[in-house]
């Protein structure tokens, strides 16, 4: 009872916190507006074509190919913008039938264009050739869509549908696609008046408050494919005096779901999980109060959460895909909603070293 009366104060006390971003950050995540290409969830109509195995074959980190990437206006006219692509990743360039492409634009060549402010995106495509792939990526694309409600520092994406042509020396095939473009880091860092942080740090050394966002978030999603302190699949800001984390790459999450996914092994640590839609808090210790502030930022928002996925419900081809990853994020939230639960999947496991 002891116990319980205390988190009950703690709880009530934290609900006359502010449940949106302090005007600072705000203020800072909005300092440099967003690109014209991010301002709009609306899809945008793509055109690409190239050869998946010329893209692996000849292009590295350092290496591009020469394409063009067509696209709609708004005035539904079609635009064509010469780019240059290389395959990306690290499990996805090596296993994947659509490998991840890695964008640049010149600034000359966009410049008054919906891609203005975008010298390099990152291009998500699905994966494996099967019946859902579209469905995994819209998944995904949900992921990044849901860490915007969640804190002010984050990749923004835009949706895509690709009318893509592989080709081939005798042959070409064609798929319609869904995929998203995610900004680059360099564009997160300007439009937060920050610095990137390309060396390792402890996550007890990073800002509290976006930490224990971040750690609620992968939860939420089912994700332990992430690492703040070894930056894997996370960049680190520095932004007054504070390491923020951003993550990005969710789709080894519970929430995608892919044929694919496993459960990481960071740094070849064993996790006490067998499947991705097992989860496990991989926060670290923080003062309750933290995480009763967060919990009630991520309960007032499940409305808006919920909202995003609903939004996409007619874009799925299998209803049944769309339909598990709801029921997913509601379950993150019964857990919230219930002390007892809280504590036992959240609060009594956050790791010390």
């Amino acid at each position: 009872m002891k116990k319980q009366a205390i988190y009950l104060f703690l709880f009530t006390c934290i609900s006359i916190i502010p449940f949106t971003f302090s005007q600072e950050e705000v203020s800072q995540a909005v300092d440099n507006q967003l690109t014209q290409l991010f301002l709009s969830d609306n899809p945008v109509l793509l055109k690409l074509s190239y050869s998946n195995k010329v893209l692996r074959k000849e292009t590295n980190d350092s290496t591009y190919i020469e394409s063009e990437m067509d696209y709609m206006a708004q005035d539904e006219s079609w635009k064509t913008l010469p780019v240059k692509i290389r395959a990306r990743g690290n499990y996805r360039r090596e296993n994947c039938y659509f490998p991840p492409v890695k964008v640049k634009i010149k600034k000359s060549v966009s410049k008054g264009t919906l891609f203005e402010g975008n010298k390099k995106l990152k291009l998500v495509l699905p994966c494996v050739l099967q019946k859902d792939y579209n469905d995994k990526v819209l998944k995904e694309y949900i992921a990044y869509k849901l860490y915007e409600i969640v804190s002010p520092y984050h990749f923004n994406a835009r949706l895509l549908k690709i009318d893509f042509t592989e080709e081939k020396k005798q042959k070409v095939k064609t798929f319609d696609l869904f995929g998203f473009f995610i900004e680059d880091i360099d564009v997160v860092a300007n439009r937060s008046n920050a610095k990137q942080i390309k060396r390792s740090i402890h996550p007890m050394e990073q800002e509290d408050l976006n930490s224990v966002r971040n750690d609620f978030f992968q939860y939420m999603i089912g994700n332990t494919d992430y690492s703040s302190a070894y930056r894997h699949n996370e960049k680190l800001l520095f932004i007054d005096g504070e390491i923020i984390p951003v993550p990005y790459d969710f789709d080894m999450s519970g929430l995608v779901d892919a044929s694919y996914a496993v459960v990481s092994q960071v740094q070849g640590e064993v996790l006490s999980i067998t499947d991705v839609t097992q989860r496990l808090y991989r926060g670290f210790k923080r003062n309750e109060a933290i995480y009763q502030k967060v919990r009630q930022e991520f309960v007032k928002n499940k409305p808006q959460m919920l909202a995003v996925i609903s939004d996409l419900e007619s874009s799925f081809s299998d209803a049944d895909e769309y339909n598990v990853a709801r029921r997913f994020i509601i379950d993150f939230f019964d857990i919230l909603a219930n002390d007892n639960s809280f504590r036992k999947n959240i609060t009594s496991v956050a790791r010390t070293k």
